[in-house]
């Protein structure tokens, strides 16, 4: 049995987000992300394959980021 070390991301690493991931990591749902897509207002998915989409890391981290600093 394997066990698996869980990373903070680090501010300079860039990956590739699932739905999933962008999800958990704003706490918005799928059609409250696609919603703010439409209006300009979130970062944009792009393709991965014929199903597929990702987010980048660093476009959602600055989104949330921005996010935080609206409340100051």
């Amino acid at each position: 049995m394997m066990t698996q070390e869980v990373q903070a991301e680090s501010p300079l690493e860039r990956r590739v987000l699932r739905r999933v991931d962008v999800e958990h990591k704003t706490g918005l749902r799928r059609s409250h992300i696609y919603a703010l897509m439409r209006e300009g207002r979130f970062p944009k998915n792009f393709p991965l394959g014929m199903r597929a989409v990702g987010w980048d890391s660093r476009e959602v981290d600055q989104w949330i980021a921005e996010r935080r600093a609206e409340r100051a």
